[in-house]
């Protein structure tokens, strides 16, 4: 039989995990340049080797301080890149997903919904994937359906090129691709809705390389920045 544990054992490797825990420091995260710098929380390490790589994931009303409360269903994703000598972990922005219940809310019975998986290439040369999710208000024919998909994809090519990524990233989660989208699909059909459900960044976006790097693809101006509560407008009175 095996043998039991006793009480004095199970405080000894109680005492161990308090111990890790304990030895541990909690490092401050922080999201790159287009969302100003947020601080996005802390994540425990023992070395700060440890944290490179590790992905963190929030909403885009909690990045921006609740200022939009209209956009608690996009949620962010981003990657530590570095730790800095005052203990801030340094990120990249990895991408974006819509939660799956705003998702399965857009596409009810008897509508058409079309899925899209389509890799673009900005003007300064990032990769990335856009997956839109379009919606008809009624079933939609094969052929049109087909007609859509190839419209999509066709502008969403020729928009990320004429956009640099930090255009792009502010477009898509802003909203303002998706109008482009809606427009330009409309003298085929005019769709219920349409939305950028997900996209990732397959390399490094030009403002979150080192400065010397940034310099020669034009690193972005403070414009281009995601609003922060900072930029809120103030409440009436």
């Amino acid at each position: 039989m095996p043998e039991k544990e006793t009480p004095t054992r199970k405080a000894a490797a109680a005492r161990t995990v308090k111990d890790k825990w304990r030895s541990k420091i909690w490092y401050r995260v922080q999201a790159p340049g287009l969302f100003q710098h947020a601080l996005l929380g802390e994540t425990p390490a023992n070395e700060p080797e440890q944290l490179a790589g590790r992905t963190l994931e929030t909403t885009l009303e909690e990045v921006s301080g609740g200022a939009d409360l209209a956009k608690a269903h996009v949620k962010l994703r981003f990657q530590i890149t570095q730790v800095g000598a005052d203990q801030v972990a340094q990120t990249q922005f990895i991408g974006h997903e819509l939660t799956s219940d705003y998702v399965r809310r857009l596409a009810r019975r008897k509508r058409s919904k079309i899925d899209l998986s389509v890799e673009v290439t900005t003007r300064d040369a990032v990769k990335m994937v856009l997956k839109p999710v379009a919606v008809g208000e009624q079933r939609l024919q094969t052929r049109l359906r087909a007609e859509l998909r190839h419209r999509i994809e066709e502008i969403l090519v020729e928009e990320a090129a004429q956009r640099s990524a930090v255009e792009l990233v502010r477009e898509v989660l802003g909203g303002e691709l998706t109008k482009l989208l809606a427009h330009g699909v409309k003298p085929l059909y005019p769709l219920k809705k349409i939305e950028i459900r997900r996209s990732d960044v397959l390399g490094q976006i030009a403002e979150e390389l080192p400065s010397s790097e940034a310099a020669e693809v034009g690193a972005p101006s403070d414009s281009d920045a995601m609003p922060t509560a900072a930029d809120a407008p103030a409440p009436s009175a």
